[in-house]
């Protein structure tokens, strides 16, 4: 399966999320990752963000006012995406999600799937009037397992790799059958039910988790990893016509 390039992405980093880190220590992790690529913060022309995480949102608005003095763009209610959100209560469409639509919509049209393999499993519908219908949210692989190895004392974590057959021979190889093809099984028969009402669509997949799981998928076509950042770049230049494209 083909996997996009990144659009206008110079660099990219990946940090955890911590709900209690400060405007100050935000700006300070952002000028260090700058400083290990050679620059400075002069580089950075806006920011956009995409949170679920309320407090996070706001210590990172205030990093971009105090430390970076560059405007600031959080996707979400009030803020121009470009796109109609058709969902009963818009509202509750997580900014991660709106961003993937955005940017699956930009690179493919529709109709369109995005399936997201992260935290949770996410699908969203996009159809060929780029338009955000819906979509599905599944326990990801990551919280399955956590829940599984928790409550299933004699099971022990292994290494994801491809078992040698779909019956494993040994509880590692059972556990390898059932994350990396159940998991592919799971998107494959969402996103069937999904073009049964969207009709034929484009399935994009993106995702920390989606280059381990979306090869044993049948429907994927493409893989997206930068999906979200391009969402976003985008929302930030319907809302910034002066931001800087990289």
């Amino acid at each position: 399966m083909p996997v996009g390039e990144p659009v206008d992405l110079v660099r990219h980093w990946r940090l955890s999320t911590v709900d209690a880190r400060t405007p100050d220590e935000h700006a300070l992790l952002l000028r260090q990752l700058l400083d290990l690529e050679g620059l400075g913060p002069e580089a950075v022309g806006g920011i956009a963000v995409a949170s679920s995480v309320p407090a996070a949102t706001a210590a990172l608005r205030e990093m971009a006012a105090r430390w970076f003095r560059v405007p600031l763009v959080a996707l979400g209610p009030g803020v121009r995406s470009g796109m109609p959100i058709l969902y009963d209560s818009p509202r509750e469409v997580g900014p991660d999600r709106v961003a993937n639509a955005i940017g699956c919509y930009d690179l493919y049209g529709g109709p369109s799937i995005v399936v997201d393999l992260g935290t949770a499993t996410t699908f969203d519908a996009i159809s060929a009037a780029g338009e955000y219908l819906g979509g599905a949210i599944a326990p990801g692989v990551g919280i399955s397992l956590d829940a599984l190895f928790h409550e299933a004392a004699a099971l022990r974590r292994v290494e994801l790799v491809e078992p040698r057959s779909a019956i494993g021979r040994s509880t590692a190889e059972s556990i390898q059958s059932g994350v990396l093809y159940g998991f592919a099984a799971q998107v494959d028969g969402l996103c069937e039910r999904i073009q049964d009402e969207l009709g034929p669509a484009t399935v994009v997949a993106t995702g920390g988790l989606s280059e381990l799981i979306a090869p044993f998928t049948r429907c994927v076509e493409v893989r997206e990893p930068w999906l979200t950042l391009h969402g976003l770049r985008i929302a930030f230049h319907r809302n910034h016509e002066g931001g800087v494209s990289g």
